[in-house]
């Protein structure tokens, strides 16, 4: 027996209910399910930005909110000047979700909690009669004369319109790739690099600003880096491994970073700036007062590694030491043997051929009535709230047109 709805959407996460519930309040007439293949619906919602659900970021200017996707920054442009951040708080606002923006610019609930995300978008779906169907792992779609026919683990569905909003689950990717589109092979993207090094075994929580360049290549970050108990971690590295996903896959996660812990100073103009302080502290030990508004326990670590003594004075230390401390704080040289998943939240680089898609509306380009939105497409930004965004513009758009076909 096959069960007929006008809109099947395969997944049941941010983008899938989000163009489940704006198609529903367009066209209310239309009978729509949402398949997921887990027990429970909105699973990355709930664990996303620690449990509070970073729901978008304060860039409020579309082309400047593109700069933070290394993968979609130009197919972006025009999706995000018709569906952006303002709008997405204008949304949840709406809907009675209040939101905050913190000072760097990530936008939370009030509540701290996702739950107030995950309730909002589960009473939309009650309110607006969208069917909610958890269990059905999807074994194979296929077009009949202009509709979908869906087989799941629990039975044979019929759609007018299919929506894919599975993020990067393979078996789906497998059967896109079956029905002719290309799929670029997924990379893990947003993670923390793992470091086993003496200059920062013993430093675990200390977070400074530091620019930080992948030795050998062009890939550069800067921003907050915390070191960690196995590494490195912070929107430096994060940004870092978004952009360099693909290069530091081919690398196999081996490889290694030059770290300028004071950000924009060269190692000549420290080597001088030291000097300075040899003169203005000479009976003061170098190892006491941290220089540099660098937090003391990495000052005092990268003494250490410069082979000073922690009782040498200012005036005792000479131009090896100098030189060394110098290119300690402006060229650290560290060697990353693997990463680690950033918390809960797994993000990947790949997914459908963005040239196979129509931004205008999310429509396959092979296939008429075959939609996407999310992380099944080609689409990745860095850490911020900005992978939602990508999900809350794309459903949104998707979810009119298909509302205007009807």
């Amino acid at each position: 027996m096959r069960v007929e709805y006008d809109v099947i959407i395969v997944g049941g996460g941010a983008a899938g209910f989000f163009t489940a519930i704006n198609l529903a309040e367009h066209t209310p007439e239309l009978r729509i399910a949402i398949l997921e293949r887990g027990k429970d619906v909105l699973s990355k919602v709930r664990v996303s930005g620690g449990g509070r659900c970073n729901v978008t970021h304060s860039e409020f200017i579309p082309n400047e909110l593109t700069k933070n996707y290394p993968r979609g920054e130009k197919e972006l442009k025009g999706p995000f000047h018709t569906f952006m951040t303002g709008d997405t708080m204008d949304w949840f606002d709406r809907r009675g979700v209040a939101l905050k923006i913190e000072e760097d610019g990530r936008i939370f609930p009030v509540s701290d909690s996702s739950e107030t995300i995950i309730n909002c978008f589960l009473s939309e779906t009650k309110r607006l009669g969208i069917k909610i169907l958890t269990g059905h792992a999807v074994k194979h779609f296929d077009q009949i004369g202009e509709g979908w026919t869906i087989e799941t683990s629990q039975g044979t569905f019929t759609a007018t319109k299919l929506m894919i909003a599975t993020g990067s689950n393979p078996k789906i990717w497998k059967i896109l790739q079956d029905l002719g589109h290309k799929t670029i092979a997924a990379v893990p993207s947003l993670f923390t690099f793992n470091i086993k090094d003496s200059r920062i075994k013993a430093l675990p929580g200390v977070v400074t600003n530091a620019s930080v360049q992948v030795k050998n290549s062009k890939l550069s970050s800067e921003g907050p880096l915390l070191i960690t108990h196995w590494g490195m971690s912070g929107p430096a590295i994060l940004k870092l491994s978004a952009w360099g996903a693909i290069e530091l896959n081919k690398n196999e996660y081996n490889f290694e970073i030059i770290v300028n812990w004071l950000q924009h100073y060269t190692q000549e103009e420290v080597l001088e700036m030291l000097k300075e302080l040899k003169n203005q502290y000479p009976k003061q030990q170098l190892y006491t007062y941290a220089q540099f508004d660098l937090p003391k326990r990495l000052w005092q670590s990268l003494v250490l590694a410069s082979g000073i003594q922690s009782d040498t004075r200012w005036a005792d230390a000479n131009k090896v030491q100098f030189r060394t401390l110098s290119e300690q704080l402006t060229r650290g040289i560290f060697k990353v043997n693997g990463k680690s998943t950033f918390k809960e939240e797994f993000v990947t680089a790949g997914g459908i051929d963005l040239k196979e898609v129509n931004f205008k509306t999310y429509e396959s380009k092979k296939y008429q009535n075959l939609y996407f939105a999310g992380e099944v497409l080609n689409i990745d930004a860095i850490t911020g709230g900005f992978n939602f965004q990508n999900a809350w513009t794309g459903a949104f758009i998707a979810a009119k047109a298909i509302a205007s076909k009807e």
